[in-house]
């Protein structure tokens, strides 16, 4: 008799999900969990949350700002019944559209400020596939909660819209526009 199948919150299963960007493969990771909520044991080591559960990094980004601070279990309610509307919505596995979003959103260049002498300019710089992940997640997380801002729609169903456009490629998804914008700033900075 083998090990029990661990599927994320009982449903979804993390064994037949891809990731096809090489650079981003060893940063998301799909360890099977079935709640992802660690606790923060990744905390007080450098570089651990690149092995925590890509779904709880997302919930992690999604109780940003002010009074959502600390809320993860409703943050986790918010992502669980995001990926029931991913599934009804494409008929795929939620974390495989997760992880294609993530691909799609996460970008390769952005600028830096470097002064000589007094003169400041913008340097075209690539980006460490650990922030690569970091700000596409971040990108996703603000373009539902901007989407849901003063609009009736519940925020579960913004997050999995964000998510969907995102891994559609779609420029209606704030964070492909992120992307491009950062990607064309550092193109013309070159």
């Amino acid at each position: 008799m083998g090990m029990p199948k661990f599927k994320l919150f009982g449903k979804w299963s993390l064994e037949d999900v891809e990731v096809k960007d090489m650079g981003l493969k060893a940063y998301i990771s799909l360890r099977p969990i079935y709640v992802p909520h660690t606790m923060g044991r990744h905390e007080h080591h450098r570089f651990y949350k690149s092995k925590l559960n890509i779904v709880e990094r997302l919930a992690n980004n999604l109780m940003r700002p002010g009074k959502n601070a600390g809320k993860k279990t409703r943050a986790l309610k918010f992502v669980k019944n995001a990926f029931e509307i991913i599934h009804l919505r494409t008929g795929e596995n939620p974390v495989q559209v997760l992880v294609r979003a993530i691909e799609n959103a996460a970008p390769c260049e952005d600028t830096t400020r470097i002064s000589y002498g007094g003169i400041a300019y913008q340097q075209a710089v690539d980006i460490s596939p650990q922030r690569r992940v970091d700000l596409a997640l971040r990108f996703i997380a603000d373009g539902a909660r901007k989407a849901a801002f003063s609009n009736p729609k519940p925020f579960e169903e913004c997050l999995a819209e964000e998510i969907i456009a995102a891994a559609n490629k779609s420029s209606e998804s704030y964070a492909v526009q992120r992307r491009n914008e950062m990607e064309r700033i550092a193109l013309h900075a070159r």
